[in-house]
């Protein structure tokens, strides 16, 4: 497909009745998709950001590229009425009929406006849909608001066949050819998004730990930048940690002929993924400011902290007996702080855990999806912040893969008793050793703030687990009893 063949929406569809026309199939559609942020609430209506048409629907097959805000009423918390909530962004294909194979794809049938008499789909799951997004991003298209760019030195084929990841949960991946993965942003905010920002940092200080990316989507709308997708390079037969720590767990806990474990354990790797972790660290430490932090900062991280310790104890009364206890780790760091400790601290990777990070088949470790914590705000997630933060979210992912019991390939039954009882405890020591061979400072040498760290993630883990999967809530309550009760 060439450039051309890349249009911009403007007659022949119109905006708001194209919205209004889809607004029905919308609202049921939405909020069953596993990215969709605002689960629980009712849809009561959509605001238009932009539309734009990647393929004319005029044709056989159209594609539709939209920006939509939906419209949601407020939580207790935030108080009553409904305001403009999320943005998201949206891949829609139109036909006449839909192929059989795409039946699971399927939004709707159109009734009325512009596409009156059309069924329309989840493009993502079409290959000549995805066919369009690669080719926009080779020959760095415009599309009305739509920027398609990429780095000239990368050559992009425009022969690979795509295939949608079905495994997402916040986001979209597309996989062309085992040679590119492009991940689609479906929470759309305007400004930097970090999942870009700093693997492009990365690249340019020559760090191998991330996967460079080769092109990315952006819409320029009302003085705003909002990024929309990243392609970078797929690493072909790489295993995620989370898959791999399982495996190895799987493997310890089968006795070998001899009465004794099989398996070489997972500690090789935490060691190497600790070494990988300070590699990133480092280079963002070289390539962007850092601060220090002091009392006053510490003051309010300290707050809240112990402000999300308050919620989460209301919330879930499980936690309400370790509160006390909890709440030392907090008043531990602000007495330091008080007596005058400072930290450094500098751009980190914001949600890192075993899940992050890829193993190539040479062994080499990678670091993957910088956008931090999607429910954060965007000015949050790219504060400077202590790399321990870092640290401890793959310190409680170690905790959460020894309690995970491997069943079935690729599941998992939490809680239960870990099958290697040290199992995490080796890990995480391993993973802070390693670490410390590149960074020259062992993480546990900051003990207070570590635990500070910890027990906050801890601390969110029980309210995720409690809300969304509460046969997963004892394994970080193991965790709250264990940091409750350190001195």
């Amino acid at each position: 497909m060439s450039e051309a063949a890349i249009h911009s929406v403007t007659a022949p569809v119109a905006r708001p009745e194209l919205l209004a026309s889809l607004d029905p199939l919308l609202r049921e559609w939405l909020p069953r998709q596993r990215w969709f942020a605002g689960k629980g609430r009712p849809v009561t209506g959509f605001s238009l950001v932009t539309a734009n048409e990647l393929l004319p629907s005029t044709a056989q097959l159209g594609l539709l590229h939209l920006l939509v805000r939906a419209h949601q009423p407020l939580t207790p918390a935030q108080g009553s009425g409904t305001q403009p909530g999320d943005c998201y962004q949206l891949l829609i294909g139109v036909r006449e009929a839909l192929p059989p194979h795409l039946a699971p794809a399927l939004i709707g049938h159109v009734e009325e406006g512009p596409l009156a008499g059309h069924t329309v789909y989840e493009a993502l799951h079409d290959p000549r849909p995805a066919d369009v997004l690669l080719e926009a991003l080779r020959t760095r298209a415009r599309v009305g608001e739509l920027r398609f760019e990429r780095d000239r030195r990368q050559e992009i084929r425009g022969d690979l066949i795509p295939r949608l990841i079905t495994a997402e949960q916040s986001n979209s991946s597309l996989v062309f050819g085992d040679t590119f993965i492009l991940k689609l942003l479906r929470r759309i905010v305007p400004g930097v998004n970090p999942d870009l920002e700093l693997p492009l940092t990365l690249a340019r200080e020559g760090c191998p730990r991330v996967p460079a990316p080769t092109a990315w989507m952006a819409a320029d709308l009302d003085e705003e930048t909002y990024v929309l997708g990243v392609l970078q390079p797929y690493v072909q037969g790489a295993v995620d940690g989370w898959e791999l720590a399982l495996s190895e767990l799987a493997k310890e806990n089968e006795p070998a002929e001899d009465g004794c474990r099989g398996g070489e354990g997972f500690t090789g790797e935490a060691r190497a993924l600790g070494r990988a972790t300070a590699e990133v660290h480092t280079a963002l430490a070289r390539a962007l400011p850092t601060v220090t932090l002091g009392h006053v900062q510490m003051e309010r991280l300290v707050d809240g902290m112990t402000e999300r310790l308050a919620a989460a104890a209301q919330a879930v009364p499980a936690l309400r007996p370790y509160a006390a206890g909890l709440r030392t780790a907090f008043e531990a760091l602000a007495d330091l702080a008080s007596e005058g400790q400072t930290w450094t601290a500098q751009r980190i990777h914001g949600d890192l855990h075993l899940g992050q990070c890829l193993r190539a088949p040479s062994g080499e470790w990678s670091l993957i999806d910088f956008e931090g914590e999607p429910s954060k705000p965007l000015a949050e997630r790219r504060m400077p912040q202590p790399p321990l933060r870092d640290i401890a979210g793959m310190l409680r992912s170690f905790d959460y893969a020894a309690h995970a019991v491997p069943g079935a390939l690729g599941s998992a039954r939490a809680g239960a008793v870990p099958p290697v009882p040290d199992w995490a405890d080796i890990c995480r020591a391993a993973y802070c050793a390693g670490y410390a061979e590149v960074a020259g400072r062992d993480p546990r040498a900051d003990p207070v703030l570590l635990r500070a760290y910890e027990t906050d993630k801890a601390i969110y883990e029980v309210l995720y687990e409690a809300r969304h999967r509460p046969d997963w809530l004892p394994v970080p309550m193991a965790a709250i009893r264990r940091l409750a009760a350190s001195p």
